[in-house]
């Protein structure tokens, strides 16, 4: 199923910013308004974004109800998630996605946000931006690129993608990018949107886990058929990792390239992207090229 792609953002457009998954403070939420109006647009913040419930950005009926009013109006061109966490999981299967069928728009983030993404590529067959969130806007750490590049997605000047890769069984590969954070593309398992992966490249990314949980994810999906296939698989940033009283003994990459061996396709590591300072923004959801140059490789978009 082909991808319905968003109209590209224009200056002047209205936007909006939402809190789905954990709470945010308000001085973030301040900032990323600011930051956003320099990019030439109106921003509109959701009702409900400063509340709290728990670790939540309100309760789940409060998470939802911002999430269906900006998905609804049709003067919102974009919706960018304030931060991940965890809590799209569970009100996700609540949304009416349906006014984006005529009216689609961009919804842009990542961690939690996997969820969200993976819903609006299966489900609804709509485009959406893996990239930086209004929690980190304001960080020093991050790259220009990490913003430069979310800035070029939405407004539809995305340029080819050049990183210093591990690349194993390295060969150029096509295919449409699906996947996210490993940890919620694995919780996904059994629902309308876990990726069929077949012919994909599948992007995946994660922190703070311990290795065995990676391994465990991987094995998962390769018993699930998600790994047979591909066209390629794309890993971003693997940070944090942690080992439990009893030392893993490998690192996160080879646990990884362990998980796929005996397949034909190429593995291209360190693609900057996920938990990382320098998390460049990226389409899931469309079709993309990747081929190997020297010690690096080169994404490109069709």
């Amino acid at each position: 199923m082909k991808k319905i792609q968003p109209p590209f953002l224009r200056r002047g457009d209205e936007v909006a910013i939402i809190s789905p998954s954990w709470a945010i403070s308000e001085d973030r939420i301040s900032h990323a308004v600011t930051f956003l109006e320099g990019w030439g647009l109106k921003v509109r913040t959701g009702r409900n974004i400063l509340k709290k419930s728990g670790p939540f950005a309100g309760t789940d009926e409060e998470r939802l109800a911002d999430l269906t009013e900006m998905t609804g109006d049709r003067k919102i061109k974009a919706v960018f998630c304030s931060r991940g966490g965890y809590g799209l999981s569970r009100i996700i299967d609540r949304i009416d996605f349906s006014p984006l069928l005529n009216s689609p728009k961009w919804y842009a983030g990542f961690s939690d946000i996997t969820v969200l993404h993976l819903w609006l590529n299966e489900v609804c067959g709509i485009m959406s931006v893996h990239g930086e969130m209004p929690l980190n806007f304001q960080d020093p750490e991050k790259t220009a690129a990490s913003f430069e590049t979310l800035h070029d997605a939405l407004f539809g000047n995305y340029k080819p993608v050049s990183w210093k890769a591990k690349v194993i069984r390295p060969s150029g590969v096509s295919g449409e990018v699906t996947g996210g954070n490993l940890t919620l593309l694995f919780s996904l398992a059994g629902t309308r949107a876990l990726p069929d992966t077949g012919g994909k490249i599948l992007f995946m990314e994660d922190v703070g886990e311990y290795y065995y949980h990676l391994d465990r994810m991987m094995m998962s999906l390769r018993l699930a058929g998600k790994l047979d296939g591909l066209s390629a698989l794309l890993v971003g940033g693997l940070t944090r990792m942690h080992h439990t009283s009893v030392r893993w003994g490998k690192s996160a990459q080879t646990t990884i390239a362990e998980a796929v061996e005996g397949y034909n396709y190429p593995v291209f590591f360190d693609f900057p992207a996920g938990h990382v300072k320098d998390n460049r923004a990226f389409y899931i959801g469309r079709h993309a090229t990747i081929k190997p140059d020297g010690d690096s490789a080169i994404l490109t978009y069709d």
